[in-house]
Formats: C-alpha cells, sequence, structure tokens
C-alpha cells in the first residue's frame, strides 16, 4: 500500500466551453486531513465529485486507495464516504433507519452493524436520538448522522464537501470537534472542501484553488510565511524618535501608515516582550497581526476571496450530482 491516499495528475472537466477544473495535480496522504480551499465555483465539488465517481473526468487520471476513478469505480467506490455539500438523508425515516438503508447498500454484515452504528451514533452525540424521525433533527444534527453514516462501512478515505455550509458558528465548531475526535478514533484519510479560511487552518495540509486551478499547496504555517513576517503597529509619545531607534537599533523597515508606526518582523510574539524591556520611548498602545490564509489568497490573486454564488450553470450542475443517492457498493 502506498504513501497516497489519493493521486491526482492534470485531471480536467468541461461542461461545454466551461473548464471547471483546469489540469490539476495533488497527492493526499495516507492519515491526513487535507484542505481543498477557495471560493465558491472555483472547481472543488466538481473535483470531489469525480474522486467520488460522480463525474468522469475529461481528461487525466485520479487513484482513490490505488484504484482509478474511471475503470475501477466499484472498488472506489467500497473505500470512500461521502457527505455531500447538501442534505442527503431522508427525512421521513429515523436516524437508525437512515444508517441501516446504508448498510444494506454498502453490504455490511448484520453482526457488525448494529455494533457500529452505536459506536458512530455515540462518537456524534446522538445515540439518545437514534429512533427519532430526522425531519425532527436541526441542521447541525443531520451534518453529524451524515457524518456517521459516511463511516459506517468502514472507508478508507472521507470525503467532506462544505461540511459545515449553512450552519451557525456554534454548530461549526461542534462539527471540527467531531472531526479532530475522528481523526484520532478511526484510521482514514479525510478530504474536504471550504471556503472558510479559518476553517482551512484545521488542515495538515492546504491545497488553494481558483478558477479550476491549484495556485499553492502547502502546511497553512508555510503558506502564510509565504505573505512576509508579523506586523505591528504602534503609538508612543514622541514617533519620530520611535522610528529613529526602530531604524537603528533594531534594523526594521517602516511601513507607510498615517495613524502610527508600522513595521514588518519575524517572530513578534517574541519581539514584544523585548521592545518594551529596552525601548527608550513610552509605548502607548502596540497590536499584532499574524499573516492569514485570507493574507495568501490575497496575495496569490490580488483580491480577498469571494463568497459568491457558482454561475447559474454550474450551481444547476452541482444540486443535480448532489442529490444522487449514495453509491452503491455492489
Amino acid at each position: 500500500m502506498g504513501e497516497h491516499a489519493v493521486e491526482v495528475e492534470g485531471l480536467v472537466r468541461k461542461f461545454g466551453d466551461l473548464v471547471a477544473v483546469d489540469g490539476v495535480t495533488f497527492e493526499v496522504r495516507r492519515g491526513e486531513v487535507f484542505g481543498f480551499l477557495g471560493p465558491n465555483g472555483a472547481g472543488k465539488t466538481t473535483t470531489i465529485n469525480m474522486l467520488c465517481t460522480l463525474l468522469t473526468p475529461t481528461a487525466g487520471r485520479a487513484t482513490v486507495d490505488g484504484f482509478d476513478v474511471v475503470r475501477q469505480k466499484r472498488e472506489v467506490r467500497q473505500r470512500i464516504g461521502l457527505v455531500f455539500q447538501d442534505p442527503s438523508l431522508d427525512d421521513r425515516l429515523t436516524a437508525n433507519e437512515n444508517l441501516d438503508f446504508h448498510a444494506v447498500v454498502y453490504a455490511v454484515p448484520q453482526a457488525v452493524r448494529e455494533k457500529r452504528k452505536r459506536e458512530l451514533l455515540e462518537m456524534v452525540d446522538l445515540l439518545d436520538r437514534a429512533d427519532d424521525l430526522v425531519i425532527t433533527f436541526s441542521g447541525g444534527m443531520k451534518r453529524r448522522l451524515e457524518i456517521a453514516r459516511g463511516l459506517l462501512h468502514h472507508p478508507r478515505v472521507l470525503f467532506l464537501d462544505e461540511p459545515t455550509i449553512g450552519l451557525d458558528p456554534q454548530t461549526r465548531k461542534y462539527i471540527w470537534d467531531y472531526v479532530a475526535d475522528l481523526k484520532k478514533r478511526e484510521d482514514i484519510t479525510i478530504f474536504l472542501t471550504t471556503h472558510y479560511m479559518e476553517e482551512a487552518e484545521h488542515c495538515d495540509r492546504i491545497a488553494i484553488i481558483d478558477h479550476g486551478r491549484i495556485i499553492a499547496l502547502d502546511t497553512s504555517e508555510n503558506l502564510k510565511n509565504m505573505v512576509g513576517g508579523d506586523i505591528i503597529r504602534i503609538k508612543t509619545d514622541d514617533d519620530a524618535r520611535a522610528e529613529e531607534l526602530l531604524r537603528e537599533k533594531y534594523r526594521v523597515n517602516i511601513l507607510e501608515d498615517k495613524d502610527c508606526l508600522c513595521f514588518e518582523v519575524e517572530r513578534g510574539e517574541e519581539f514584544i516582550p523585548r521592545l518594551f524591556q529596552d525601548f527608550d520611548v513610552s509605548i502607548q498602545s502596540i497590536n499584532l497581526h499574524r499573516p492569514t490564509l485570507d493574507d495568501v489568497f490575497l496575495k496569490l490573486t490580488g483580491r480577498e476571496i469571494r463568497d459568491e454564488e457558482a454561475d447559474g450553470f454550474m450551481a444547476d450542475m452541482r444540486r443535480m450530482v448532489t442529490r444522487v443517492r449514495p453509491p452503491f457498493a455492489r
């Protein structure tokens, strides 16, 4: 078994003249949480649907757990779990019945099924609601049940497409707590898409995609290091003298800012205590800004990440695809 759970090379998907995914290449290591970060309409869902065998690539190749997504669809489907961007539970069934249906589709043996159901419902804190109709569940509860369902057949790779979209901030935090717990409990690789910058921080590595192309791929820390050092802003009793000291004693370059003294340093959290210890000018206020993934996206694209809908055609395609029931394993 190779070190990569997912391997993608030159993957392309066109819808007529529209190139939704434009020659992406990347690998996902076994056991990692891999994030696909980008604005709505960037190609995230189209890529995930190709990897899950719901869309056929126009060109390129991809494997999941060593199996080709075009030539070995059955084997791929047996090894993946998928939580769709749009809800895909049956509201007229109970939580247990939704899991039972999934277990039958994936041929989970009866002897394994009940124990596995209980473990997963307990993990997502829904054991006491197992026999309640899903129509009575909140959005966050439905999302947690979908995650449990996606894990029922012991997948090797779990795909989460915008797992917290439409949820309130508190529920989004709960979902991420479950994902962190999941990584500890299960021997599994997690591939997720998101357009929330703060959520991408939970990932071991992040691929930033825009207009169908991957424009950067690395750890969150390394991506942020691309932007530069930490930005410190200070106000003092004598800004002219303070600027002179900063240039001569600390060798920093003063950045343009009409309201305060602004400069860039490495490891700002270590620099600030030293500044307070031996700075000869009284400091009235100080602010530290560390680079964020928003800053990375801005540096790479020249604009802030967009929270916009995909164009009408792509939005219709996404709705059509994500309404498909979980693929049959047999």
